[in-house]
């Protein structure tokens, strides 16, 4: 009897040793499978950007793209000048995949210096209009920026604006307001008229520019229209998201947009764009991350955030925006706006543009 409950007992403790077995093995193929999944994820890597444009204008769409691709997007926010500053330094170890601005000027500037290279997209190529991108494939546009004229509601007839060089004339005198020559929004526009027009008309037009000042010059947009709301000026020159920012805070603010030069070249568009660094160490990361962000989904969401334009055409524009109406844009391709920023800094440092 006692032999048969130590056999009995015996069986016991192997059943439970091979159940405990197979518990292990299932464990053990479980902890396999999540080591896997988790180096499948490790292998998608990362990519690093480093951008001009602000934290909260581009993290939700990297956000987007994470959840999307399973690519981590590292990246650092800095004016153009530090950022450019810092990729050229580290080029015997590269740090950035891509570089991303805010104005044509500075991915000229970032290419002219040789810190990018083609991405070789086919997909960029054909979504991105030819005037917004480099000819190589150095950069391409992200969003258009239309920059304009912005006039007073209460002391303004739309029907007396037609142009950026009407605004030289002497019936302006006393009501203009500008921007500094220092940023580079408006060495852009410059570079464009000199473009258009040649330098020494520009320099006439810069000329009338300074002469009809109702103000010393503005270190931002937003202050520009604050001061054609408050009556120290009639007249201005602005990014025109810069307004939409501001009818969020206030719908009544008697300030409008004239779409400029529609009898001629068209209104000074600018992008935001992006390129592919110089022996970028995520080269492959980087292309998937622009050519998402020219995606249908992308571009609404990176234009609609900052009352932008699409630079993919038939992407719907937030209603704000919409309101504006349709304009023409200037098809110059936007590159001549870095080709000619040294004439242009030049040209209105003679005239005493500030």
């Amino acid at each position: 009897m006692g032999i048969q409950v130590q056999s009995v007992f015996g069986r016991k403790i192997k059943g439970l040793a091979l159940a405990l077995m197979a518990m292990g093995l299932s464990a053990c193929g479980q902890s396999n499978s999540d080591a896997k999944e988790a180096s499948a994820e490790a292998d998608k890597g990362e990519v690093v950007v480093f951008s001009a444009r602000k934290q909260h204008l581009i993290e939700p769409l990297f956000n987007e793209f994470t959840k999307e691709t399973g690519i981590k997007v590292n990246f650092i926010t800095d004016s153009p000048q530090p950022l450019l500053a810092r990729i050229g330094a580290s080029q015997d170890r590269v740090e950035a995949d891509v570089f991303m601005a805010v104005d044509a000027g500075s991915l000229w500037s970032a290419s002219n210096q040789a810190l990018l290279e083609p991405a070789n997209s086919e997909i960029l190529n054909s979504r991105v209009p030819t005037e917004f991108q480099e000819p190589n494939g150095m950069w391409y546009g992200l969003s258009k920026r239309a920059r304009t004229i912005v006039y007073s509601t209460e002391r303004v007839k739309p029907e007396s604006l037609s142009s950026y060089e009407q605004l030289a004339d002497a019936e302006w005198k006393g009501r203009l307001c500008l921007r500094t020559s220092q940023k580079v929004y408006n060495q852009s526009l410059v570079g464009m008229l000199i473009e258009e027009y040649g330098e020494p008309k520009v320099k006439e037009i810069l000329e009338g520019w300074v002469d009809n000042l109702a103000a010393p010059v503005f270190s931002s947009d937003t202050l520009l229209i604050q001061a054609i709301a408050s009556g120290m000026c009639d007249v201005g020159i602005v990014n025109t998201y810069y307004l939409g920012q501001e009818l969020a805070k206030n719908a009544d603010l008697p300030v409008k947009i004239h779409w400029a030069n529609q009898e001629s070249n068209g209104v000074h568009v600018n992008i935001s764009g992006a390129g592919i660094v110089k022996n970028a160490p995520h080269r492959d990361n980087a292309v998937k991350l622009l050519e998402f962000l020219v995606s249908d989904t992308a571009q609404k969401q990176f234009a609609g955030s900052n009352y932008e334009y699409p630079v993919v055409e038939n992407i719907p524009v937030d209603p704000v925006v919409a309101k504006w109406g349709e304009f023409k844009g200037d098809k110059t391709p936007i590159a001549y706006a870095g080709e000619n920023q040294a004439k242009a800094i030049m040209l209105m440092d003679q005239v005493g543009y500030q």
